[in-house]
């Protein structure tokens, strides 16, 4: 028998325009279409949410962790569940589990808990990042600058066999330790390669994605800078028109004029994204932890190591998206886009995630005028 449900009683943003009036379909979990409350079939179980807005749910391309856990000290199976439930409270329905730099041995179990957590269908898990080892020691950021290291023939190898089981693959490499025939392979197998954590020039970078390198990771942060006589990777991403770029709004690691620039810079085209970049802090009081046995301290909303270097974010993605709307950086549907259609179509899983359109999975979150999650619904199943 077959489980239609249809969501009335909020307003619908679709992606590109508000429906009032309206209701958002499904069948089996997915989305099948929106259609005006008076045209709604009897075959559909009709569930008021009692005003607010609907929205697709959630897409983050970068989180470490989550729910008290971080990927790099458990990459398992039930770590992967952890992070994704943690998440899940604050609209994100898909994520990639990221693997800061580390040893051989955990990239490896990291790889083989992303094919467990896909075969058994790990509710929000789209498929793995790997930040690293490959990497510029010069802007290495909270990463180890012992685990940093080249790209060796092995390694290529150990992805390519990797992306033929995992339907998703996102790399961050940095042009110093991997060479342009070494990411036109990469490209080629089907990975998606992100420069980041990189001292490299503009015309190095330009080089890169003309190999098939395709965003950057957290535009600004650990990147060569725009200057005026050498524009860095800063400068080439936001020239280059098909580089998509990640970043981190949390009004800790970019300035609200850095993120002006970029938008004007890139939202005609739809390329820049929102990543949370979070560690295990999300959904919990913990106020430390270690990353490859150095200490991390949560203070204030920032995230550092004994050093005072940021050690990526205590952010979660409705956060940041408040942060974009509250500080008046872009409209409400722009940042809805930034946090859900524009990282699906980098990943080319648009037709799945990220959207209400017919066929997607039926992913979407009830939102309060606030911005305020009010309830989180996974293939058309109430989950927070």
């Amino acid at each position: 028998m077959t489980d239609r449900k249809a969501f009335i009683g909020a307003t619908i943003f679709d992606g590109n325009q508000t429906h009032a009036g309206a209701a958002l379909l499904t069948d089996d979990g997915r989305s099948s279409g929106i259609v005006p409350t008076d045209k709604i079939d009897s075959a559909y179980e009709c569930i008021n949410l009692n005003g607010g807005l609907i929205t697709a749910g959630f897409v983050d391309l970068q989180v470490n962790g989550g729910g008290g856990v971080l990927f790099n000290e458990a990459p398992t199976v039930d770590s992967i569940k952890t992070i994704c439930a943690a998440h899940q409270q604050f609209g994100t329905t898909a994520l990639l589990p990221t693997l800061i730099t580390d040893t051989p041995e955990i990239t490896k179990r990291a790889i083989e808990a992303g094919l467990e957590a896909q075969s058994q269908n790990i509710s929000g898990f789209l498929g793995l990042h790997l930040e690293g080892p490959h990497l510029s020691v010069e802007k290495k950021g909270a990463h180890s600058p012992k685990l940093i290291r080249r790209m060796t023939d092995h390694d290529l190898e150990i992805l390519c066999e990797a992306k033929q089981q995992l339907e998703n693959l996102l790399i961050t490499v940095a042009p110093e330790s991997v060479d342009n025939d070494q990411i036109s392979v990469l490209s080629a197998a089907g990975i998606h390669v992100s420069l980041g954590h990189t001292n490299t020039s503009a015309s190095r970078a330009k080089s890169a994605f003309d190999a098939g390198a395709t965003s950057v990771t957290h535009l600004y942060n650990a990147m060569s800078p725009l200057t005026h006589r050498e524009p860095g990777l800063v400068g080439a991403a936001l020239n280059e028109a098909k580089a998509y770029c990640g970043l981190i709004a949390d009004g800790v690691h970019v300035d609200p004029d850095a993120i002006n620039i970029a938008l004007k810079m890139k939202t005609s085209e739809g390329k820049l994204f929102l990543v949370t970049d979070a560690m295990s802090t999300i959904g919990t009081d913990q106020q430390e932890f270690t990353l490859n046995g150095r200490t991390i301290t949560r203070n204030n909303g920032r995230l550092t190591l004994e050093n005072g270097t940021l050690a990526g974010a205590d952010l979660d993605m409705i956060s940041a998206i408040r942060y974009m709307v509250g500080n008046t950086i872009c409209d409400r549907d722009e940042a809805l886009r930034m946090a859900s259609t524009y990282p699906s179509n980098y990943l080319g899983t648009a037709k799945s995630h990220g959207s209400l359109s017919s066929g997607a999975f039926g992913n979407f979150v009830h939102l309060s005028e606030k911005l305020e999650i009010l309830s989180v619904w996974e293939m058309g199943t109430q989950v927070h």
